[in-house]
């Protein structure tokens, strides 16, 4: 193939790849962009291994091998293990740009852009890697899913990013080659752990997002170190939509993307978090109003709900019930739509794979944005396991870290039922001051799955 044939298929898959995101934008057409862009990278590595075939007996075994574990894998793996399976494949991604700018880096002959990009893709994606299995392990509960930092975590961050920069810089002028490759992969994997292990739970969404970003930012790099403009630009296409994702979430939660990656956490003690307007409970027992009869009244009469899923619906796995408690309204001819808050869960579109995967119509659920001014128009508000993202301190209350953040208007709804394991605080740590609203609201507490079927069965059998 010549090298102008090559440049012409090179942009060709590349638009390909393109579409393929913009028709996954689209309910009724996500499916066929995702094939078609799985497609296309399915020919952009046959079209590399023909142009470069190399050993090519080795290259079939290991995609062979390598298509078989996956199959396998994506067969077990749980919807509920999706977080923590999108955090190892951006992992993996990392690791192999990494070992790609590895091989370039020690076969290099010497030419200073080759050394700088190889030794780039080394140290971004073993951040990557790094950073992934961490947040794997938090996202699976291996690991202990509270922010974990020290005192002078910022000094120690000055200092790995100072030696990873050196990494990069002195090999480009002949000095300490093999030295700074050692120094680069150590730096960029403490950095990678640290940083990772400094972000809570609730910060997830936005760290799953940048290191996709990254995961691509390094495949990238990898591709201009071994000059190959397939890579360079598939890999910059994944980090330029994850970082533009990561910027719109870290907006949605009202969080600073260098204070996550620092270590900064918004918890903080909920008595000063509070302001003075907002009232405080001192005894939730009070506020478990799951009286039937109030329960069944409130959404008996209603004909137009929106529901609010949350991570506690994740948890508990509740989706399939609430797929029964929205086919049991939609049969008596009610209106019901689901508000889905973008940090809503543990990664990006959480809410929408877990209902997705429960047979839910995509059609019926709906963004922030699309949906918010009709939460003062329903009947009634269903919050299942959702907390700071619907607290409305966050509108008013100026001296809590959630000031600004945008929140679903479920406060606005005549009527609200909270499906929550309790009244604690959420991960901002602020009370919120729905929970103590003198009317129209009815509190389930306990698991998700027991609160819904709960619900089920005052539908179902009105009169017990």
């Amino acid at each position: 193939m010549s090298n102008f044939a090559y440049y012409i298929v090179c942009a060709a898959l590349t638009l390909i790849v393109l579409t393929g995101i913009y028709l996954m934008s689209k309910v009724k057409t996500a499916l066929f962009g995702n094939l078609l862009g799985a497609g296309a990278l399915m020919l952009a590595v046959a079209i590399t291994i023909i142009r470069n075939p190399g050993n090519l007996s080795i290259v079939l075994i290991c995609l062979l091998a390598a298509s078989i574990f996956g199959l396998i894998w994506s067969s077990k793996v749980k919807m509920i293990e999706m977080p923590e399976t999108v955090a190892l494949l951006n992992g993996i991604g990392g690791l192999a740009s990494a070992i790609i700018g590895g091989i370039e880096f020690l076969t290099c002959t010497g030419e200073a852009f080759s050394l700088a990009t190889a030794m780039l893709a080394v140290v971004i994606g073993t951040i990557t890697f790094t950073g992934s299995l961490i947040a794997a392990g938090k996202l699976s509960k291996k690991i202990d899913s509270a922010p974990r930092s020290f005192k002078g975590h910022l000094t120690v961050s000055i200092i790995l990013v100072s030696l990873m920069i050196l990494s990069i810089v002195f090999p480009t002028i002949g000095k300490f080659s093999y030295t700074a490759l050692f120094i680069g992969i150590v730096a960029s994997a403490i950095f990678g752990t640290l940083f990772a292990f400094a972000v809570g739970g609730a910060d997830m969404p936005i760290t799953i997002s940048l290191l996709n970003s990254l995961s691509g930012v390094a495949g990238s790099i990898a591709g201009m170190a071994v000059y190959n403009i397939l890579l360079v630009a598939i890999g910059g296409i994944v980090g330029a939509s994850g970082l533009l994702l990561t910027q719109i979430m870290c907006r949605s939660m009202n969080r600073s993307l260098a204070d996550i990656l620092l270590g900064k956490t918004t918890v903080s003690n909920s008595e000063s978090s509070v302001p003075e307007h907002v009232t405080k409970i001192e005894n939730s027992e009070k506020f478990d109003k799951n009286n039937s009869t109030e329960v069944l009244m409130t959404i008996r009469d209603a004909k137009n709900i929106i529901i609010v899923p949350g991570y506690g619906m994740a948890l508990s796995q509740a989706q399939f019930l609430i797929k029964e408690l929205y086919d049991v309204l939609t049969s008596s001819k009610v209106t019901v739509r689901f508000a889905i808050h973008p940090v809503a869960g543990r990664m990006p579109g959480h809410m929408n794979v877990l209902l997705c995967e429960a047979d839910i119509d995509y059609e019926d659920l709906y963004e922030l944005d699309d949906i918010n001014e009709d939460f003062e128009k329903c009947d009634l508000a269903i919050v299942i396991g959702a907390n700071d993202v619907i607290n409305p301190a966050a509108r008013d209350a100026t001296d809590t870290p959630i000031y600004g953040m945008p929140i679903l208007n479920v406060d606005l709804a005549k009527n609200i039922i909270i499906c929550n394991y309790d009244l604690k605080p959420g991960y901002a740590g602020v009370e919120n001051p729905i929970y103590s609203r003198p009317s129209g609201v009815s509190i389930l507490l306990g698991d998700a799955k027991e609160s819904i079927t709960k619900l089920i069965d005052i539908l179902k059998n009105p009169e017990s």
